[in-house]
């Protein structure tokens, strides 16, 4: 019994490390639950999405992808090309003159927000790094009857995390009142994606070299 609990812990903390940091991904599910566009989906396939990447990664995906560095690379520059698209719409919807409040703006269909929560998810080589490599290696490390466990633990923490951003994201509506929140918001959204899109593309230059 307290192998079980150690090993789901381990699932939860390490899971919990990992996806708290800031990033587009997190970024998206934040503005989606602002706007109240469709958190529900969004937050079930990010969750989804971590779960089967952790479940791959502890089954020995991982491994194939280390030893595959030009498929490392491809996703490296996608990403960087998708979060520079990204980014420089963001600091558009910045500079605009248009009043932005939550709800305003011209709403997204469920498909495109489930594309855009998928390229977030699949073109950033930092959720491979995350969820394949580092959980993988880490679950692997765990006894053959414990891995599930492992995987549980870190799953329960992606969807607790991804519900909290979408959902908790309502506690923040009378700060996105004001248009300059908004403003504010995509200005610091526009530059944390630029800047992941250069780190993305200075490391696909360094895999090449």
């Amino acid at each position: 019994m307290t192998n079980l609990i150690s090993s789901f812990a381990s699932g939860v903390l390490l899971s919990a490390a990992l996806i708290m940091a800031i990033g587009a991904q997190n970024l998206f599910v934040l503005r989606q639950g602002l706007r109240r566009e469709h958190v529900g989906a969004i937050v079930l396939f990010c969750g989804c999405a971590d779960a089967v990447l952790i479940a791959a990664g502890v089954a020995g995906v991982g491994a194939f992808l280390g030893a595959m560095p030009q498929l490392t690379a491809a996703l490296t520059f996608g990403g960087a090309a998708f979060l520079t698209c990204y980014g420089v719409k963001a600091l558009r919807r910045m500079a605009s003159s248009d009043a932005m409040v939550v709800g305003a703006g011209p709403d997204v269909t469920l498909r495109r927000a489930l594309a855009a929560a998928a390229a977030f998810t699949f073109l950033n080589p930092h959720v491979y790094l995350d969820t394949v490599l580092l959980m993988g290696a880490a679950g692997s490390s765990q006894p053959a009857e414990l891995r599930p466990i492992f995987v549980a633990g870190a799953c329960a923490a992606s969807f607790s995390w991804f519900a909290a951003l979408g959902v908790g994201a309502r506690l923040l509506e009378p700060v996105f009142a004001r248009p300059a929140a908004w403003r504010v918001l995509d200005a610091f959204v526009g530059i944390v994606m630029l800047t992941l899109a250069a780190s993305l593309l200075a490391r696909g230059i360094t895999m090449l070299s």
